[in-house]
């Protein structure tokens, strides 16, 4: 069981070297479901004393007002009879204390190292490890004393701020709690007790420890708590009697103090019948057999918490990405994988495979006919305007046999008004794919981290989209321009002609311009234009596909490719600037991993061997 103790405390250091004291919400936290022992107590009443006595060394800070303004992770370690004592901080690990006086010089220098010269205080922990054959191998946080009032020097939010470190840790289900009250006060008044019963209300585990038995009025004792009668725990209680005032001025030995108190409770007739189970040192291994079964229940539970936060931190670097390369090769290989991912973006939306692809086909199959039939040819082809073109098509002198001229001039006119719906199919089919740019770059999960990136290349898209959008315009136009180019003869040809009763066609005469003359004309017209109709609704799609949607597929970045091979080291680097919110998040993670993966490795170690 020895080794299940190391193991927390290996795992401990680790989460402090990492940053991970606990309370952080925004990233999985191992410190928090490590088991482990608390002092709590009000200034005074003789936290340090208790310490030094279970360590068997005089090494706290001591003073009036908040000494300990930083958590103190004190492990203490047992080592073979004849081997020399000593402490090593997790700030220091090549450097060895063996003067202990020197050891409470080191905890006032971290301290003020953290918090400065004032009286703050600071939730980032220093660890202590103690080896001594003096000690049982156990795990104990000092936290600062608790304290009604400020004083001169504190912040007025001291009371609170020292309340809320404590809570911090004995809130959590993992923690026992050492609580220290002074015999010579009621317990009903006492900070620790009262912290104690907040959180655990059943003394589940909570270790009360009564101080100062020796500084009693005559007469009196304090076998009512000792005995569980003023505020029962499930677990015993403890009396010890420290070293007094005088003891430590003349720096008695707390060797020698740790037999002083023996000799107490042997002697007192209040005492010695629970003499066995009194003292500094009963206290400490019946911590330390404590802590090890807590361990050892919690262990499983521990290494499930620890794979599932491997799983979830593993797969949030994933999604973060890994971090940028300083290289500029490198950085433009990145930036071209970032172009290629966007690019299959996009081209799983014109394929089908997003969606947004169909909106394109809704232009050709819906939006063009619409607009092909809503052109106004009937309003341009009504009588009047017939007579009107064919009148003065033929000028000063009417025609022959057929209005040739006027014709001509009619189908002119009509077939322009097809520019406008092929001039729209393309606008559409523009808009739709600058559309399709947009949320391709949003959907390239590779980019979200490159803002600079996703601008530089929604740029380079939308100008390629314009440059397909002119090309196509000047496409389509031709396609209607070429029907205006060369009339279909054989389609007037094949028209139903005007003949006598003879069958033979019927000569020119003034009839010709009568009513019935200009509205076949216009009937004629319309027809001719009708068939252009169908054929432009199939060709200009055509044209579209081929002049926007192909070469948006074939060459979307491909002048950007370009630019990118003429850009320095620099540029490259800008290209590729992260957002500063998920490179801090990255590296959150990463450590984070670090630790949990160290975490794994200790506990598989310690299984392996047992």
């Amino acid at each position: 069981m020895d080794t299940l103790i190391a193991l927390v405390n290996r795992i401990r250091r680790v989460c402090t070297v990492l940053g991970d004291h606990g309370g952080d919400a925004a990233l999985p936290t191992l410190w928090e479901s490590l088991p482990s022992v608390a002092v709590v107590g009000g200034q005074s009443s003789g936290k340090s004393s208790v310490l030094e006595s279970i360590v068997g060394r005089d090494f706290l800070p001591r003073g009036s007002g908040i000494v300990t303004r930083r958590p103190l992770v004190l492990q203490l370690h047992k080592i073979e009879e004849g081997l020399q004592e000593y402490a090593e901080f997790l700030q220091l690990p090549k450097k060895r204390f063996t003067d202990f006086s020197m050891v409470r010089k080191e905890i006032e220098d971290e301290t003020d190292r953290m918090t400065g010269k004032s009286k703050q205080i600071s939730p980032v922990p220093i660890h202590l490890s103690i080896y001594s054959p003096n000690v049982v191998n156990l795990t104990l946080i000092d936290l600062p004393g608790l304290t009604k009032v400020a004083v001169e020097g504190q912040p007025e939010s001291i009371v609170q701020d020292i309340e809320s470190m404590v809570h911090s840790y004995v809130d959590k289900p993992n923690c026992l709690i050492l609580a220290i009250t002074p015999a010579n006060q009621d317990i009903a008044t006492s900070d620790a007790i009262k912290v104690s019963r907040q959180v655990d209300p059943a003394g589940e585990r909570t270790f009360g420890v009564l101080t100062k038995l020796d500084l009693m009025d005559k007469g009196t004792n304090a076998l009512d708590v000792l005995e569980g009668r003023s505020y029962r725990l499930r677990n015993p209680w403890v009396g010890v009697v420290n070293r007094s005032q005088a003891d430590i001025n003349e720096k008695v030995d707390m060797i020698a103090a740790r037999q002083k108190e023996r000799e107490f409770f042997a002697t007192s007739p209040d005492y010695a019948h629970l003499a066995s189970k009194m003292g500094s040192e009963y206290l400490a291994r019946l911590l330390s057999k404590h802590l090890e079964s807590v361990i050892k229940a919690r262990i499983p539970g521990i290494a499930s918490s620890i794979n599932r936060s491997i799983d979830e931190l593993e797969a949030e670097l994933a999604h973060l990405g890994r971090p940028v390369a300083i290289d500029a090769g490198a950085q433009l290989y990145t930036i071209l994988e970032l172009c290629r991912a966007f690019d299959r973006v996009f081209k799983e939306h014109l394929d089908g495979g997003r969606p947004g692809g169909d909106r394109i086909y809704v232009v050709f199959d819906y939006q063009l006919p619409a607009a092909l039939r809503k052109l106004p040819l009937d309003r341009h082809l009504s009588l009047q305007n017939v007579r009107k073109v064919i009148s003065e098509a033929d000028g000063y002198q009417p025609h022959l046999i057929a209005p040739e001229h006027g014709y001509r001039r009619l189908l002119e006119s009509s077939l322009d008004y097809f520019k406008g719906p092929a001039q729209a199919s393309v606008d559409a089919v523009h808009f739709i794919l600058k559309e399709l740019v947009r949320k391709s770059i949003a959907e390239t999960q590779e980019l979200k981290r490159f803002p600079t990136l996703q601008v530089e290349i929604t740029a380079a898209a939308n100008e390629a989209l314009e440059r397909f959008r002119e090309d196509s315009k000047k496409t389509t136009l031709r396609l209607v321009e070429m029907e205006s180019s060369y009339i279909t003869v054989d389609f007037f040809r094949k028209l139903p002609q005007e003949v006598d009763k003879g069958g033979n066609p019927a000569p020119s005469s003034a009839d010709r311009y009568a009513e019935g003359h200009f509205h076949r004309i216009g009937s004629n017209v319309l027809s001719y234009v009708g068939m252009v109709s169908e054929t432009l609704r199939n060709t200009i799609p055509k044209a579209v596909v081929h002049c926007q949607v192909s070469e948006a597929k074939r060459s979307l970045l491909d002048h950007f490719y370009t630019q990118l091979g003429k850009k320095e080291g620099r540029q490259l680097a800008h290209l590729l600037d992260e957002d500063s919110v998920l490179t801090e998040r990255r590296q959150q993670c990463a450590k984070r991993l670090e630790l949990y993966r160290s975490g794994r490795d200790e506990i598989d170690a310690v299984c392996w061997s047992g």
